[in-house]
């Protein structure tokens, strides 16, 4: 049988053996029980055996030991009837060389597939019967029937012997592409393994520097929205104070906004909540936002508050705030409008600002300048938390910024 797992490794180093040891066996059987069975008798018989035996004895040690050390599985063809025709010669002349002639039964699987293995059993199943009857049936039936029923005996044998040789290589094939199997699955998560490995690392990188870049991000938003615009304004202020003949007023305004500029840039370093909504709801931070815009400004600013007023997410809220914030200073940098509306809408899922001026308005469609940070910040605050900016203007009616939100609510925080 071949070897198809480590175990069976030292039973094939044995097997080249084991020819060789059966015609020594029936040999001496042989040649001991000769005088009494007349089996070496007459001379010429005794010849023929010993000549036999030692054609045989020279092509067995020459498969076994005059070449590399095979395998069972290495068995030819050839070699294997040449050696089932010698142990029928040999059986022929002393019944007892079918010891000899056993070994085919151990190595058909070996050497035949299919049909082949069960016709080298037949063939060697005649040699044993030969044997076993003493002689082939010649014209008498009780020997006839004592053959055949000795054929059939060892056929019968070898035919269980040799399912179940075939039934353990199977399974032996089988346990053996089982292992290779998992052995190629198990290389095959270790790559996977090393792999994700490598993409954790990359992930966790790109996290870090996608951290930084949100940050910076943050804080410029921050910057332009809020300290940028309180600086604008002071500006403007001190400016005006300078042709005021009365420049208290003005001097206080300025002084007032430097100081919430001051307290919004400590605010932003610690990513806290804008000034106004710790101290109200969004909606009285937006009035106040509102209303120090007008103050500021000669537009007549309304605010409007319409749907179920309801606390949101902190970032939400921030959010409306800071849009509000970039859309009035957007309004007082570039429309000259003469009236402003704000109007927050709390709708169902949704919280929608809308920020109209009736000032001279601008084409969308063309490309924005370098300098246009505004629209795209309110635009990036908006899509950070799901939601959309709409802009609506034309040149000379005025323009019109509107946000949606996800109306999450301040649980969620």
């Amino acid at each position: 049988m071949s070897a198809t797992v480590p175990g069976e490794q030292a039973w094939e180093r044995s097997y080249r053996h084991l020819p060789l040891a059966l015609l020594v066996v029936a040999t001496v059987a042989a040649l001991a029980t000769g005088p009494a069975t007349d089996g070496t008798s007459p001379a010429w018989r005794l010849a023929a055996q010993l000549a036999l035996v030692a054609a045989t004895a020279a092509c067995l040690a020459w498969w076994a030991y005059g070449r590399p050390l095979p395998t069972a599985a290495a068995s030819t063809p050839f070699r294997y009837v040449l050696r089932t025709l010698l142990a029928f010669a040999l059986t022929l002349l002393n019944p007892l060389f079918c010891v000899f002639g056993w070994i085919g039964f151990a190595d058909a699987t070996d050497t035949f597939r299919g049909r082949g293995v069960w016709l080298a059993f037949g063939a060697t199943a005649v040699v044993m019967a030969t044997g076993q009857s003493g002689g082939l049936p010649v014209g008498s039936t009780g020997h006839v029937v004592l053959f055949l029923a000795l054929f059939a005996l060892n056929f019968g044998l070898a035919a269980a012997m040799g399912r179940y040789a075939i039934h353990v290589e199977r399974t032996s094939e089988d346990r053996a592409s089982a292992i290779t199997e998992l052995e190629r699955v198990n290389a095959s998560l270790e790559e996977a393994i090393a792999r994700n490995d490598s993409l954790q690392q990359t992930v966790v990188a790109q996290a870090r520097v996608a951290g930084v870049q949100e940050e910076r991000q943050r804080l410029s938003r921050e910057i332009h929205d809020t300290i940028a615009q309180s600086l604008a304004a002071v500006l403007a202020q001190l400016q005006a104070a300078a042709q005021d003949p009365d420049p208290r007023p003005r001097i206080a305004r300025a002084t007032e906004l430097a100081r919430a500029a001051l307290a919004e840039a400590r605010r932003s370093v610690m990513d806290l909540a804008p000034v106004p909504l710790t101290e109200a709801a969004l909606p009285e931070a937006l009035d106040g936002i509102v209303r120090g815009w007008a103050a500021d400004h000669a537009a007549r600013t309304d605010l409007v508050v319409t749907g179920d007023v309801r606390p949101l997410h902190p970032e939400v809220e921030a959010t409306v705030l800071r849009v509000t914030q970039e859309a009035l200073a957007n309004v007082a940098r570039h429309s000259g409008a003469a009236r402003v509306g704000v109007t927050l809408s709390y709708d169902g899922e949704e919280v929608v600002l809308d920020v109209r001026d009736d000032g001279v308005g601008f084409d969308p469609e063309q490309p924005a300048g370098g300098s246009s940070f505004g629209l795209r910040g309110m635009r990036a605050r908006a899509e950070r938390l799901a939601g959309t900016l709409g802009v609506e203007s034309r040149p000379g009616t005025g323009t019109a910024v509107s946000v949606r939100l996800p109306a999450l609510a301040r649980e969620a925080a």
